[in-house]
């Protein structure tokens, strides 16, 4: 059970972001031809009425072995579905009684995808078999011939052309079956195949009006552009690699972690040169860096053909096919081998909520004379998206569900990906797609008539074959609307999801920069945007993703440092005030993201380091420029840039995560938001967290609760010198509790704790303090818990296997010695009360309760900081590395 603040009453459900605005996706055709009127021919029909095209008895595969899902869930998805189909009782009420006012939306929804599901499993076999139709349609090997197929149903005519026959298709006619499949077996010529591997191809085919179009195949595997002729439409390819030209997987899929720590990655726009980069490079290049600050998971965007670089890979021309700037098939699969080596997950950012209205080179080529049933998309207004410029799917379509699942599946079973991040589910769920619409938390304005019942049945129907596939599959939402069950299992009448995006969090970041300053901070309301996520539904947390970083944008450290980045981030000169405030602020609102936000964490890449500047990729508005669209790997390289501490700290966020678990824990407590002092303490797992965002005020002994009694040390400092800070907390120093009010009397605690211990927290820093285990501790040892800070732990790499010191700092010792520090022994006292640099002067919080005015002020900590005089004026240098 998540605990959200520190009330003892059950956590309070979702209330939405007010807005579903969105960053618009672009789209360019290169040149869609005229729609032209047409017969309507039979098509494949929906479940409504007809057979689908294959039956099971015809079209049963060699190959039944499946990997079993888990029993329990098998079994309670039986239990709960023959309960459904006498009243509608799902569990997804019992978690949230309020949802039973919309049984009747539940029950007919659920009963849908009960029908759907079982449709598919009476004609194609089983689901899984059905999400194989990359077997039978596009280009497949069968018995010494290569056999073709396309579902084409407004087709009148059809041939297959490409390099093969000289693109004259006259010798080869394809042949139409009831439901407007065509196809045609090639026999192979001389012991190979007719048509050669990595040979151009397309698909040929006649309409009602006797127009011929070429198209490419809608099942193609692979797809390139004439790489001479600029704005060129892309071909199909035929790929076919002989058996020692194929990549071979050499590792297995590392298992799921409790918490995923993401690294969003674009791999185009993975090197330092203004071009595109290849899949060998991110992963010899990159994947390493990913696994140096521990991350477990890699999200890929933009590996879906598109022949629009500057979408972001979000207009799919061709959904089975491998973006072929970036390289082939199988260096994709050398990609995700390696990470999985390294022991990274990798997940894929799919696009299934809308398709490129592309003619020549995508998709909705296809779509020439086609009626409702007969399409891959709605008709009419339907079937665009006004704002993305792009086609809508038909969900209810039998077909279009075949291509679709069937196209999740590829990626599992080809290319070994670990999971999806689906993109644009707001899109999906709503007939208004979520156009103009500010989400209140009304429940009606999630079952309703705006509902796209259609898209929520198919994915359900995805997510219960992705986990069936692949149990441990991870599956992410992109969702600003909210919607209750969207991340409950389908046996309890959810949509199925693992998470969703804390699509709020980035905007409350960036309304924060833009719009306050640092003292109107609202701690209350930054509290309540961190945790204001639905009972029992797990979410990923994201201070910033490519979203917050695309053109007209900036990214976190850019809005906090802006053209100061440019000159004033040499460590061989004092931070200016700018830059001090930048990279304190940097730490701190990606921590508190990370361990307040969320189930998992997410960071976009570069992100990290406090990468300046925006993305842009080449467009017609910036002259199609590469110069936005890299990583710019050297800031954070050299050693005497600033760019390093960041880098470090957000290592030493994942290394804390890996050690205590804490983003995977359901004990989330609240304890204080202080609106005068701008501090928030709070419990994750058995971490205590003190965030201090006053811009000025140090406060030296102040109080924070905790629940357990004992001996506390610091886990994390923003504050360290390896992170660009001061280094005015002792990491050394053990803090004690003392017990607070009446035991078992809640409201006599201290901030509802039952103990509490005094720190030191410096303005705008931020510390983590971890419970000693001191019955681990032997006479004369020192322990793991006891060293004096995660950030001296070296660090055994599993899959490295090498030892890396991830996090240290130089090994000189404090020139303090313990003498001068006064400790007392006592377990319930509050013992030590820690200093600050006595330089400085030391404001106290205006809640004097929570100072103690007579501790003793201690020394700085001093640990070998290096001078700070400059002996060059290195501005000039670091704009040239932009």
């Amino acid at each position: 059970m998540l605990a959200l603040c520190s009330s003892s009453s059950a956590p309070p459900l979702f209330f939405p972001r007010a807005s579903s605005s969105r960053t618009p996706k672009v789209s360019v055709s290169h040149g869609c031809a005229k729609r032209q009127s047409a017969l309507l021919v039979n098509a494949s029909a929906s479940f409504s009425g007809g057979l689908p095209f294959f039956y099971s008895q015809s079209w049963s595969m060699n190959n039944k072995a499946e990997q079993q899902f888990t029993i329990s869930s098998a079994v309670k998805e039986t239990q709960a579905m023959t309960t459904i189909e006498e009243d509608t009782q799902l569990g997804i009420f019992e978690i949230d009684p309020s949802l039973k006012k919309f049984k009747d939306h539940f029950s007919y929804r659920t009963k849908k995808y009960i029908e759907t599901k079982s449709m598919i499993e009476k004609y194609e076999g089983s689901l899984e078999e059905f999400a194989r139709g990359y077997l039978k349609f596009g280009f497949n090997r069968e018995q010494g011939s290569i056999v073709y197929r396309e579902w084409a149903p407004a087709a009148q005519e059809a041939q297959v052309i490409g390099d093969f026959n000289g693109w004259d298709g006259s010798n080869h006619r394809m042949e139409r079956n009831e439901f407007g499949v065509w196809t045609i077996r090639i026999p192979d010529s001389g012991g190979s195949p007719s048509i050669p591997h990595n040979s151009r191809i397309k698909f040929r085919f006649k309409h009602g009006n006797g127009v011929w179009v070429d198209r490419i195949p809608a099942w193609i595997k692979f797809a390139t552009v004439a790489p001479n002729q600029f704005g060129a439409p892309y071909d199909g390819v035929y790929w076919d690699p002989q058996s020692s030209e194929r990549y071979i997987f050499k590792h297995p899929r590392p298992p799921k972690p409790a918490a995923p720590r993401i690294y969003e990655a674009h791999v185009g726009m993975c090197g330092q040169e203004p071009r595109v980069s290849t899949y060998r490079e991110f992963a010899d290049n990159v994947l390493p860096r990913i696994r140096e600050n521990n991350y477990n998971t890699v999200q890929l965007m933009a590996i879906m053909e598109h022949s629009y670089y500057g979408s972001f890979g979000y207009h799919v021309t061709n959904f089975f096919a491998v973006s072929s700037r970036s390289g082939t098939p199988e260096d994709l699969k050398y990609l995700i081998d390696k990470a999985h080596g390294l022991g990274i997950r990798v997940l894929m950012d799919v696009i299934h909520s809308h398709a490129s209205k592309n003619v020549t080179d995508g998709l909705n080529g296809f779509d020439v004379g086609q009626g409702t049933q007969g399409s891959y998309f709605h008709t009419g207004e339907k079937g665009f998206h006004k704002l993305w410029d792009s086609r809508l799917f038909n969900y209810a379509n039998w077909e279009v569900l075949r291509f679709l699942l069937s196209n999740l599946r590829w990626w599992l079973d080809e290319f070994m990906f670990d999971g999806f991040r689906f993109d644009g589910v707001t899109s999906m769920l709503y007939h208004h797609h979520g156009i103009n619409i500010g989400f209140t938390g009304n429940l009606s304005e999630y079952f309703s008539k705006a509902t796209d019942v259609d898209a929520v049945v198919y994915m359900m129907l995805a997510n219960h074959l992705v986990h069936k596939i692949l149990p441990d599959a991870t599956v992410i939402a992109e969702d600003v609307s909210g919607m209750p069950a969207l991340c409950r299992p389908v046996y309890e009448g959810g949509v199925g999801f693992d998470y969703r995006l804390a699509m709020s969090i980035p905007d409350k970041w960036i309304n924060f920069l833009k719009n306050k300053r640092d003292i109107e901070w609202t701690m209350k309301d930054l509290v309540w945007i961190l945790t204001n996520r639905r009972y029992t539904e797990k979410c990923i947390a994201y201070a910033e993703s490519h979203d917050q970083a695309i053109v007209g944008d900036k990214t976190i450290s850019f809005l906090l440092m802006d053209k100061e980045m440019y000159s004033g981030m040499s460590d061989l000169k004092p931070a200016s005030p700018l830059i001090q405030r930048g990279i304190s602020l940097h730490k701190m609102i990606h921590l508190i993201t990370m361990a307040l936000g969320g189930e998992g964490y997410l960071n976009f890449m570069g992100n990290e380091f406090g990468h300046p500047e925006w993305i842009d990729f080449p467009r017609e508005g910036n002259g199609w420029s590469y110069d936005k669209c890299r990583r710019q790997w050297k800031l954070v390289d050299t050693d005497h840039l600033r760019y390093k501490h960041m880098n470090a700290f957000d290592r030493a966020m994942n290394l804390l995560d890996d050690r205590f678990h804490f983003v995977a824990s359901a004990k989330q407590i609240v304890s204080s938001t202080s609106e005068e002092d701008k501090v928030i303490v709070f419990e994750r797992g058995d971490l205590i967290f003190v965030f201090n965002f006053h811009p000025e005020n140090t406060y030296n002994g102040y109080k924070v609760g905790c629940d357990l009694p004992g001996k506390y040390r610091v886990a994390l400092d923003s504050d360290a010198f390896e992170f660009g800070g001061q280094g005015r907390v002792f990491h050394d120093v053990d803090h004690f509790t003392t017990p607070e009010g009446i035991p078992g009397v809640p409201e006599t605690n201290f901030n509802n704790r039952p103990n509490s211990f005094r720190v030191l927290s410096p303005a705008r820093t931020c510390g983590v303090y971890y419970k000693v285990d001191e019955t681990a501790e032997q006479p004369g040892e020192e322990t793991i818990e006891s060293e004096t800070t995660l950030s001296n732990i070296s660090v055994q790499s599993e899959v490295l296997g090498e030892t890396t010191q991830v996090l240290g700092e130089e090994t000189e010792e404090t020139t303090e010695t313990l003498s001068s520090i006064s400790v007392q022994s006592e377990v319930n006292e509050t013992t030590q009360v820690l200093g600050e640099e006595t330089t400085e002067t030391t404001k106290l919080a205006p809640d004097d309760s929570n100072i103690d005015k007579n501790a003793d002020f201690l020394p700085m900590q001093t640990n070998g900081s290096p001078d700070q005089a400059p002996s060059e004026d290195l501005s000039g240098e670091i704009r040239d590395k932009y």
